[in-house]
């Protein structure tokens, strides 16, 4: 499974990106696809995620009411739609994949998925 992450970019506070991760190579329509992110200095962070059958989605503490996990099963294409965004969301971010209908206990797990993204920065400053 090949996962390319895209959509990053300069944004100032307040704003709003969308980024996409494409998924090819793994034609299954279960499994969970995650977004992680990690900022400079710091431990890589479980941000969202989204079953892949029915779309169930996952939410950090911090993203939740603020971003939202999308996907578009006929394209294999997966989003993160990002919105109100802080200086602390800065981070590259990464999409990842898993084989497991993951749980609100696992989602955020990095060994629960097999396969990563190359990532995108994002970066949120005036």
């Amino acid at each position: 499974v090949q996962l390319q992450a895209s959509g990053g970019g300069l944004v100032q506070p307040g704003g709003s990106l969308r980024l996409s991760c494409v998924v090819s190579g793994g034609g299954s329509d279960y499994g969970t696809i995650g977004w992680f992110r990690q900022a400079p200095g710091k431990e890589r962070e479980g941000v969202s995620a989204i079953r892949r059958q029915y779309g169930v989605t996952y939410y950090s503490s911090s993203a939740r009411g603020r971003f939202t996990a999308s996907r578009n099963n006929a394209e294999n294409t997966f989003f993160l739609q990002m919105s109100n965004l802080k200086p602390e969301d800065t981070a590259i971010y990464y999409c990842a994949s898993s084989q497991y209908n993951l749980i609100a206990s696992s989602w955020s797990q990095r060994a629960q998925y097999s396969d990563w993204g190359q990532g995108t920065l994002v970066t949120v400053s005036s």
